[in-house]
């Protein structure tokens, strides 16, 4: 796959698929930046999947800080990655995942660009979640956790898909914490001037209101 976004497939990719030691989830927020991720995946594409909704929700630890999540949603579809792992991998992305469960995706509900084995099962993290969401709650976002996972649309999709990720996610109607210069979010990047420039402009435009540390604490 030649893709400057993306690396190559690993060579065994597909007779690791036949000896049945492959697994893919579907990456919706800081998991479509290549740059968090900690495992040694084997292949990495575009995908969507119908049937859900991106949103911010309240941490169940902490309700005053928000996480993004997904829900079902017949009238929706979220855009992301199929990022493809060896099985032994998964209990390291659970731990990644804590506050999250794992659902198996409607393969006939996903689409995949040229996607390199088939027939595999692909999952999906929702987070446990109450009523509430985090703009009932007024759950802010931290800024760092933000950043990666724009960067990553932006990287992936191009100002198109970046856009379509803050319009199409509920909820940016809360503060966003502004922890860009002391990270919070442990898988921090770094971003260029015009970048951050751009992220902050979308997120005010949608309804975020960013707030300076001093001011939560």
């Amino acid at each position: 796959m030649q893709d400057t976004a993306f690396h190559d497939d690993h060579p065994e990719l597909a007779d690791l698929a036949r000896q049945g030691r492959i697994v893919a989830y579907f990456g919706y927020g800081s998991l479509v930046n290549r740059r968090t991720l900690r495992t040694k995946f084997l292949g990495i594409r575009r995908a969507e999947a119908a049937g859900w909704r991106r949103f911010w929700l309240p941490r169940d630890a902490a309700e005053d800080m928000a996480l993004l999540s997904v829900k079902p949603d017949e009238d929706a579809a979220v855009h992301g990655v199929v990022v493809y792992d060896l099985v032994d991998h998964l209990p390291a992305v659970d731990e990644r995942e804590a506050g999250y469960s794992r659902r198996i995706v409607d393969l006939g509900r996903l689409w995949v660009e040229n996607p390199p084995i088939a027939d595999i099962p692909v999952y999906i993290y929702e987070a446990h979640q109450g009523a509430a969401t985090a703009e009932d709650r007024q759950a802010a976002i931290l800024q760092s956790y933000l950043d990666a996972v724009m960067q990553g649309f932006r990287t992936l999709y191009g100002g198109e898909g970046l856009s379509r990720f803050v319009t199409e996610t509920h909820g940016f109607e809360t503060p966003v914490l502004k922890d860009r210069h002391q990270p919070r979010y442990p898988r921090s990047v770094d971003l260029h001037e015009d970048e951050a420039q751009l992220f902050d402009r979308l997120v005010a435009e949608r309804g975020g209101r960013h707030v300076d540390l001093a001011q939560s604490a």
